[in-house]
């Protein structure tokens, strides 16, 4: 499809850029995108297939363009630049801020990467470079190397001329890192902090002191979470020696945490987490990444099999009990994944720590056994109601164990898996299930065992 293929027919309101695109409307594309906010676009273009994409694309302003293009995930960029005449191509990338670009050849095909750096600027190339060399998922990847710094023996009118000076090739230049001669991190000072000040006034009388802060190694959802807590709009980014390397801007952390929270609630989900817009993932692709988890799973449910197999003596005795098999390891389940889904949350935004395990334990297993109480209380009549009193009651009991038993579970894997270095995530919900399944069938034929004599 090329641009001359697209005919003039106004858009209407309702319809999507991809509608429009495929039905060869130019003057229609021309005048929806032009409505439109930069992210708006991106989502839309992300959507798409990759030669409707390419074309939208293509018809966009050089300005708005790189906007939209900073907007799209690295995968998304990846598919764009494919489609793009060289000069197009480097042009796109040189406007891009250096740690999106990082990022986006981080992720790219060493092919792709390469043809990347080869076309950029010697600035922008080392300024690309140097980001490329930190480990993947480090903040180092995702802060901007461009900073303006202000010695520590500056007026703020002195300031105010560096701010100027140097400000048009910042990302930012609301937060201003304040560094000693050797360029090390003493404090910061806001630029509102120097416009409301007398042009005499010395930075060093303004700066804060001691400020939150990142090394360029660390985690970058640790850096995001850190500015999250500390309300700070921009995080100074160190090396290994305290000297000043970038900044971590707000826009970039919330991506961070939302990119964090997107791969949790795959783990969470027994699905491996994919790049890209959920709409232009294709059927094969969304089930291959969770086949994986459904085979393990499966294989893991196996273990019900043997315990029912095992239990089938009691069963041949007390043919009542199959009845209320799935009431219970249904709620068993339920209580392990909400615990689990809590303590995996908790362990991501730093309220519970691996020193935090026993009282943890403590903590879930209360709350179970109060949720289990409940159901029982449900669980006695409705068994009273099918069976008589007897299995009731071996029902009641079995609902306070395994809902007990089941929280203390969930809230404890996650804490676990996190002493081992596992991703307290991959410690799904649905892994918890499976597991409680198992043993709640454990708690229930003992229980009936024993309530029943047989």
């Amino acid at each position: 499809m090329s641009q001359t293929d697209l005919i003039e027919v106004r858009p209407t309101l309702s319809e999507s850029l991809r509608d429009i695109v495929e039905t060869h409307r130019v003057d229609a594309a021309l005048d929806w995108l032009g409505d439109r906010a930069p992210h708006v676009i991106a989502d839309q273009l992300a959507r798409m297939d990759a030669v409707s994409a390419g074309v939208a694309f293509r018809l966009l302003p050089k300005d708005k363009a790189l906007a939209v293009f900073e907007e799209l995930e690295p995968i998304d960029q990846q598919q764009i630049l494919e489609g793009l005449r060289d000069q197009t191509f480097r042009d796109l990338v040189e406007g891009m801020a250096p740690d999106d670009r990082a990022r986006m050849l981080h992720e790219a095909p060493a092919k792709v990467a390469k043809k990347v750096l080869a076309g950029l600027s010697p600035r922008e190339r080392r300024m690309t470079a140097a980001l490329l060399g930190y480990p993947e998922g480090s903040v180092g990847l995702y802060m901007t190397p461009e900073v303006v710094a202000l010695p520590r023996n500056l007026t703020v009118a002195d300031a105010l001329l560096t701010v100027r000076a140097k400000g048009g090739n910042a990302e930012t230049v609301y937060t201003l890192p304040v560094v000693d001669a050797g360029r090390r991190l003493i404090g910061v000072v806001e630029l509102r902090e120097l416009v409301l000040s007398t042009p005499e006034t010395g930075v060093s009388e303004l700066v804060v002191t001691a400020p939150a802060f990142a090394r360029a190694t660390d985690s970058a959802e640790r850096a995001a979470r850190l500015m999250r807590e500390t309300n700070d709009l921009n995080l100074p980014v160190v090396d290994s020696e305290d000297r000043l390397v970038g900044l971590l801007t707000i826009d970039d952390a919330v991506e961070v945490i939302e990119a964090a929270d997107s791969e949790d609630v795959a783990k969470q989900a027994g699905s491996a987490p994919w790049a890209g817009h959920y709409m232009a993932a294709g059927v094969f692709q969304l089930a291959r990444y969770r086949a994986l988890w459904l085979l393990l799973l499966l294989l893991a449910a196996t273990l019900t099999v043997s315990v029912t197999d095992f239990f089938q003596g009691t069963l041949e005795q007390a043919a009542h009990l199959a009845l209320f098999i799935p009431l219970l390891i249904g709620a068993g389940g339920n209580a392990g994944a909400q615990a689990a889904t809590a303590c995996v949350r908790a362990v991501a935004v730093g309220e519970v720590r691996g020193s935090d395990l026993f009282r943890v334990i403590w903590r879930e297993c209360r709350v179970g056994l109060v949720l289990g109480a409940m159901l029982a209380s449900a669980g006695v009549l409705i068994g009273a109601l099918f069976v008589g009193p007897r299995i009731a009651v071996v029902v009641g009991i079995t609902l306070v164990l395994i809902c007990g038993w089941a929280a203390t579970i969930g809230g404890t894997m996650p804490l676990l898996a996190k002493k081992f270095r596992i991703d307290p995530a991959v410690v799904s919900a649905p892994m918890v299930t499976t597991l409680v399944d198992a043993t709640g069938l454990i708690i229930y034929f003992t229980t009936a065992k024993i309530v029943l004599g047989i």
